[in-house]
């Protein structure tokens, strides 16, 4: 059992989710650690006044929408940090994109850790192969703060990144920063492929179906699912042959050999066909997969299904900016903002730790079921009360708690939140808008009469 402050052991009974959210955080990113961390890491900053744990602290309570920006905290956190807005905005400005994804690296093993002592992973999209899904994200046009920005309507991009998900434990285990936005996503390949493990399946889309890629994941054992490029070349074997239906369309599938006609060795894959029922968005009818996993441990209807867990990194991406704040329009220098996308990712992933502490104390269907929308709001709602009432003391029992036992106290907290207070509101069946007509002579209207005739 943890002895915690009867103040704080006061807020565990009545707002559990908070205090586990504050928890995880202080156990695996407290200010000791992360300050000690960043000295290991760090390649050219180093540390004078401003300790890396306070740009860290300031910039979660960012993310988490506890301030609307870092100035803000700063000015909440004057006392603490003791130096000016220009210096902590001058330390963001200078920090290496390597530091912010290292940062999300750390974290994330810590995170995984705690879910496997938890046992609430969820249960792997193919058995006995941990799951990788791939994809980019590019930062949104910032404010024209910069002087080279202000005499144009360009929007300011302030960089990209590669982000790694594993499905089965909800978070985002690695990020490629770059801060040049119109960087090909490809050209950050090489550091993600250093970090491939073998028996490994990646998920990703067209965008990432090269030649050198899909020969990279098998030189080091390594499964590949990924929709087909057009401009990848490839040799056909044979015919294409049906293999059944999944419930977007009809299934087929051939064997590729990579390379032109002329060529005698490539990489042979499996080439899957997908016949959709209905257009994606974009209009698309029919989707092509490439794979190199071995037809005796998934058949093609399996892995047409498989790929559409590609869905869930962007809906992960979706969490991250509506949910979170990974999008900080007025951080307009890359570091910066790439520094802010993996504070982001850190906190996406603590509440990953979260929602497995739900799937142990109320099952996965029931957890499932949950809302990270409202999860969210309630840590803006009682996280400045926290941090009124509570000192940083009050937190240091979580930092040498064993894990077994701390994970232990996350399920018996989790246990005592209501989930119908958090639950998803499912929408209906979309309906097809009605054609807009614009009067320009009715520029308005008052809605009072149009529902009067309402009837």
């Amino acid at each position: 059992m943890i002895e915690l402050n009867p103040v704080l052991r006061c807020f565990a009974e009545r707002a559990p989710l908070p205090v586990m959210v504050r928890a995880i955080l202080e156990r695996c990113l407290n200010a000791e650690q992360v300050n000690e961390w960043f000295e290991r890491v760090a390649e050219a900053q180093y540390t004078r006044r401003l300790l890396f744990s306070s740009v860290f602290e300031l910039m979660t309570q960012v993310v988490l929408r506890q301030q609307p920006s870092v100035h803000a905290a700063c000015r909440a956190a004057v006392a603490e940090i003791g130096v000016s807005v220009t210096s902590v905005y001058n330390k963001l400005n200078g920090l290496e994109p390597s530091t912010s994804a290292a940062l999300v690296g750390h974290a994330a093993e810590q995170a995984e850790a705690l879910i496997e002592e938890l046992g609430a992973a969820r249960s792997p999209l193919l058995a006995g192969v941990r799951v990788k899904v791939l994809d980019g994200t590019c930062l949104e046009g910032r404010e024209h703060r910069l002087r080279e920005t202000r005499a144009s309507t360009a929007g300011p991009l302030p960089g990209k990144a590669l982000a790694v998900f594993d499905p089965a434990l909800d978070l985002i285990t690695a990020l490629y920063p770059c801060e040049d936005a119109y960087t090909q996503e490809r050209a950050l390949l090489g550091p993600l492929l250093a970090a491939v493990r073998a028996g490994e399946l990646w998920i990703a889309d067209r965008n990432f179906c090269t030649a050198g890629f899909l020969s990279g994941l098998a030189a080091r054992g390594a499964r590949a699912l990924i929709r087909e490029h057009a401009g990848l070349r490839f040799t056909p074997l044979e015919a294409m042959r049906e293999a059944g239906r999944v419930d977007t369309g009809a299934v087929a599938e051939q064997w590729v050999r990579l390379g032109p006609t002329t060529a005698t060795a490539g990489l042979r894959l499996r080439r899957i066909r997908v016949r959709l029922d209905r257009p994606t968005r974009n209009g698309d009818d029919t989707l092509y997969l490439f794979s190199t996993v071995p037809v005796e441990v998934a058949d093609a209807r399996a892995l047409a299904e498989m790929y559409r867990q590609r869905w869930t990194l962007e809906r992960a991406f979706l969490h991250l900016t509506t949910e979170l704040r990974c999008e900080v329009d007025t951080l307009s220098y890359p570091p910066a903002a790439l520094f802010a996308l993996a504070c982001a990712v850190v906190a996406f992933n603590g509440l990953g730790v979260v929602k497995a502490a739900l799937r142990a104390a109320h099952g996965l269907e029931a957890a499932e079921q949950v809302s990270g929308y409202y999860l969210a709001i309630e840590l803006g709602n009682v996280a400045e009360s926290l941090d009124v009432v509570l000192d940083a003391q009050d937190w240091a029992v979580f930092q040498t708690v064993p894990r077994a036992i701390f994970a232990q106290w996350l399920q018996q907290q989790a246990a005592r939140i209501d989930l119908r207070r958090y639950r998803k509101s499912r929408r209906g069946p979309k309906k097809t808008a009605p054609k807009r007509v614009h009067d320009p002579q009715r520029p308005h209207v008052s809605v009072a009469r149009l529902l009067a005739q309402r009837g």
